[in-house]
């Protein structure tokens, strides 16, 4: 057979790839686009996220005493909410910069991705699909554009992580310190980047242990005394809500949910990619890639089970799995094997399927409008989420947030009615979405799932909490998820009644009023 033969179709089916990846990038620009115009909470959470933002704006530490007025504070250490801080300056709070930071970390964290596949294999073709594959991933994409740190963590991690790969082994000290740095960094971003720390340092123990020794006591000292410092400017409220407070409980269920929605939808570079570890373990050297695959895809998929937690967990393991089977596949292809043309062959059906199998079991699209509507319709696609959104994934497994869909102007409308409520309630308001009580000008009253988190943990009392609840100097408490520890939500519904109940997002959002007024 002929190479011009085999290479038509490898090509084609490359092209198809491409496409079907290139599809996806485009779903992600506009779900970021849709999201970063979005004035409200869309993940739980994310408008403690811009609190947090506000406070560092204001040189104020969001690590505070929950058991005092306004009973607020952070578990999440604090160098993503310090970057956008400035922007609250010029353009006052808004989720939209912490989002537009949130998805562009996510297109460099491809861009690497990419580069690495290309640095190792110098194939152009295969590392921009391994990039595209990162963004492709359901738990990539819906993660994305949210004003939540974990992505700016897994770009520093996989930054450090390519960096550390070349140095360590080159001795490379300036590009060493500056890989350690960054996952420091990393760890200050979220604390689950401890779980690469760990991949980082083991395989620099496998490789030299007395280097890794030295520099790893470097990487640890600089580490703690950052953390001392914390601790010491925040009276030891850092230790207690970013430490004491994320000591959650564990739900198997959640866990192998998860890891079985992993498999599912990333079977086919998952699979490359497991074997290439192996083949390394057995008959080669184990690369940084290959430990750091295995290491988060064991360890964050055991967090992911966690209350709290989810699918994002992932999401460190997703960038490795995609650079590690890019690797894989880059290196078949320049193996001088693939001169045959039986080779070659399998090397047209192995490649391209694989990634173009993976955009297909990836596949996420709204379902209506000027555009996507009649593309969904043209794939005879229906809607499993909300009724106008399509998700591979579905909703349908614990853990896997219900997030990704595209946001409606009855969504915005709904919201400004809950913010006028707000605004002419006659006394104070406390909000699970602490978005509303930002744009009507009131003050955003505590952070629900924190406190459950310190009450679970056996370090929150809430004597003055409850006794303003029991007294009715609340004028409205709205509820979404009930996420408050179980002594609020009793209190609650001891002396409060609920009145009206707005629908925004697919999220009801309950009223409750004052029993006795």
């Amino acid at each position: 057979m002929r190479a011009s033969r085999v290479a038509w179709p490898y090509n084609g089916l490359m092209f198809v790839a491409s496409i079907v990846l290139l599809f996806s990038l485009g779903v992600a620009i506009a779900y970021a686009v849709n999201l970063i115009t979005f004035p409200f909470d869309y993940d739980q959470g994310e408008g403690f996220e811009l609190v947090d933002t506000i406070l560092f704006s204001q040189f104020q530490w969001p690590y505070q005493n929950t058991d005092s007025y306004p009973f607020y504070s952070s578990n999440y250490p604090p160098l993503f909410h310090i970057l956008p801080a400035p922007f609250v300056w010029i353009f006052g709070p808004s989720y939209a910069y912490g989002r537009l930071l949130s998805f562009i970390a996510t297109l460099l964290t491809a861009v690497v991705i990419s580069y690495a596949v290309y640095r190792d294999t110098h194939q152009r073709w295969i590392a921009l699909l391994s990039g595209l594959a990162y963004i492709s991933s359901n738990f990539v994409y819906h993660n994305a554009p949210l004003f939540r740190q974990h992505l700016t963590m897994v770009l520093l991690e996989t930054i450090a992580i390519v960096v550390l790969a070349q140095a360590f082994q080159k001795r490379e000290n300036k590009l060493i310190a500056l890989g350690l740095g960054l996952l420091i960094a990393a760890g200050y971003t979220k604390q689950l980047a401890a779980i690469s720390a760990v991949a980082v340092l083991v395989w620099m123990f496998l490789r030299n242990p007395r280097r890794a020794v030295l520099w790893g006591a470097a990487f640890v000292a600089v580490g703690v005394a950052i953390f001392v410092v914390l601790t010491v400017a925040t009276s030891g409220e850092w230790w207690r809500q970013t430490i004491i407070a994320n000591v959650n409980a564990f739900n198997p269920f959640q866990m192998f949910g998860l890891a079985l929605l992993w498999l599912r939808l990333h079977a086919l570079l998952l699979i490359p990619a497991v074997l290439y570890t192996l083949y390394e373990l057995y008959f080669s050297r184990l690369s940084l890639y290959a430990v750091w695959f295995g290491i988060t895809a064991i360890l964050g998929g055991i967090a992911a089970g966690t209350w709290g937690a989810g699918d994002s967990y992932y999401t460190s393991a997703i960038a490795a799995m995609c650079i590690v089977s890019g690797r894989v596949f880059g290196q078949v292809g320049n193996s001088p094997r693939l001169r045959q043309s039986a080779a070659k062959a399998v090397v047209v059906l192995i490649i391209p399927m694989a990634y173009l199998g993976y955009g297909v079991s990836t596949l996420k699209l709204p379902t209506e409008g000027p555009i996507f509507g009649p593309i969904a319709s043209a794939l005879s696609i229906e809607p499993n989420v909300m009724g106008r959104h399509f998700d591979s994934a579905t909703y349908d497994v614990l853990g896997y947030a219900n997030i990704g869909h595209f946001t409606t102007r009855e969504d915005v409308r709904n919201g400004y009615r809950i913010v006028d409520l707000i605004q002419n309630a006659d006394g104070p308001v406390i909000s699970e979405d602490a978005a509303f009580s930002i744009v009507a000008g009131k003050d955003v009253i505590t952070n629900p799932t924190q406190l459950r988190n310190l009450y679970l943990a056996g370090v929150w009392e809430g004597a003055e909490l409850l006794k303003m609840i029991e007294n009715d100097q609340f004028a409205l408490i709205i509820l979404r998820a009930s996420f408050f520890p179980t002594p609020v939500l009793e209190a609650i519904q001891e002396n409060y009644s609920p009145t009206k109940v707005i629908t925004m997002n697919g999220f009801d959002y309950v009223f409750w009023s004052p029993a006795n007024k």
